[in-house]
């Protein structure tokens, strides 16, 4: 891209960003206002794979296509019911204005803000300098200090990689123009649940085949099996402990061969496409500069202190970048933390209490402690479970198959909290609330919760860690 008027570009800056998306564009604004001179350079579109890829995309299809499936289903609704169809295309066409409107947010929030933004390719070059490449010309710019906040890409499999047709990625899937007849997914992670959930409610066969012995790996395994359970009975296909060995595609359907690790058998399932959804790796390529030698882990990931410093003085890397949790409000808190210690702040990223959420229905949200990592942790802990057929609000929404579930450690401090409900994510903050603070039992169960609501169920599961349930037996 050729440099132009409305792309200014000083030959000094205090900071320069490298990638706009979560990550990138906060620590921009978070460094206008310190008063630095900031330079934000991104060679696709403001935002990054989660305003434009994935969260953002991904959510609007999953909200569209459960207003469908709950006209459809709805017993109280008189009529052709099956009459009723989803206008795949009209969505997509809103979908993107969705994500059009959220971009032009970003681009006036920077703008606003004082924030030069440059679309080109960055390298690094030694001392402190960058080199913005554009499609006919490159710039040379001083900088003080650098965030790298790249991001990360799907990722594949050796003997699987995507072809963008009948081998796709979760990028492919969120902009299908038809409907496949049958769907197979590699990963029961959580773009694998929530592209299959889209489908599936679209009347596509969707089957999901996972390697490890549960969905959401390393996730609270009671609450994992109760919502695979509950996945199944709205009609998808969950196989776990299944690894792949061979694909064979023929002009209309590709088959994947293996073996079920659960008792050495073979399978063969075949598909019109195939999803990939077997993680993300980081996108380093701006890292490879031989005469700069990133630290980086096993994994490929860039290597960080407490602070988010890499082995480099004064370049700071966050986001999918620097691994952990690929989580974009992972990436909102780490570009803050940043920029501060970039200009002579002393803090540590922080992730104790780190929610996430899987947008299947019911939702899943967790933070904190599995009941497993805190009884590894902790030796004994106490539990408290409230099912959400003891929930008034839950019954009147029909969405009574989730449970709330609060682990405690033996001062009753607690540690982790796991959440299967209809809008779990916007239930979880008060118990990241709670292990952020290092709250105990008593804390929430003395609050007094509305009713009729879901929230009452995290004060019955806080009472009943105690035996001090009301609404269920302890």
């Amino acid at each position: 891209m050729r440099f132009n008027n409305e792309e200014k570009m000083d030959e000094e800056y205090d900071i320069a960003i490298i990638g706009a998306g979560p990550g990138g564009y906060v620590a921009a604004i978070r460094a206008a206002q310190l008063k630095k001179k900031v330079l934000l350079v991104e060679k696709d579109k403001l935002g990054g794979t989660c305003t434009n890829l994935g969260c953002i995309p991904t959510k609007f299809l999953l909200q569209q296509t459960k207003k469908f499936i709950e006209a459809k289903t709805n017993k109280n609704l008189e009529g052709p019911l099956n009459e009723i169809k989803c206008n795949w295309k009209k969505i997509q066409v809103e979908k993107k204005q969705t994500v059009e409107q959220l971009v032009k947010g970003i681009d006036f929030l920077l703008k606003r803000n004082g924030v030069d933004i440059i679309r080109g390719e960055a390298s690094l070059c030694d001392g402190n300098k960058i080199v913005i490449q554009g499609k006919k010309e490159e710039k040379e710019i001083k900088v003080k200090k650098i965030i790298l906040a790249t991001g990360s890409r799907p990722a594949e499999l050796p003997f699987l990689k995507r072809d963008g047709d009948k081998i796709i990625n979760s990028t492919d899937a969120l902009d299908l123009i038809g409907i496949p007849r049958r769907l197979l997914v590699i990963g029961a992670g959580a773009i694998g649940l929530e592209i299959g959930t889209i489908f599936q409610r679209l009347g596509t066969e969707v089957a999901i085949l996972e390697i490890l012995p549960q969905i959401l790996p390393g996730s609270d395994l009671e609450i994992c099996n109760r919502l695979e359970r509950v996945l199944k009975r709205k009609g998808m296909i969950i196989y776990t402990r299944m690894k792949i060995k061979e694909v064979v595609k023929n002009k209309n359907q590709v088959f994947l061969k293996g073996l079920c690790l659960k008792d050495n058998t073979v399978f063969e399932f075949g598909a019109d496409k195939v999803l990939l959804a077997v993680g993300r790796i980081p996108a380093t390529e701006i890292c490879k500069n031989n005469s700069m030698r990133f630290l980086f882990d096993k994994a490929g990931f860039v290597k960080v202190d407490a602070g988010l410093e890499t082995n480099i003085p004064g370049i700071f890397a966050i986001g999918d970048l620097i691994g952990g949790k690929l989580l974009a409000h992972k990436a909102y808190h780490e570009g803050i933390i940043a920029v501060e210690n970039a200009f002579g702040a002393n803090k540590s990223a922080s992730y104790r209490a780190l929610p996430q959420a899987v947008f299947t229905e019911p939702e899943f949200s967790s933070v904190g402690l599995t009941e497993q990592e805190a009884k590894k942790k902790n030796g004994k802990v106490k539990k408290g479970v409230f099912p959400l057929q003891a929930n008034g609000r839950a019954l009147t929404m029909g969405s009574q198959e989730g449970m709330i579930k609060v682990i405690a450690d033996e001062d009753k401090r607690i540690v982790g909290a796991h959440i299967l409900a209809p809008n779990a994510s916007e239930l979880i903050p008060e118990m990241t609330m709670a292990v952020e603070k290092k709250l105990v039992l008593q804390d929430i169960a003395s609050l007094i919760h509305i009713h009729p609501t879901l929230s009452e169920a995290l004060k019955e599961a806080a009472m009943n860690a105690e035996n001090k349930a009301i609404h269920t037996l302890s």
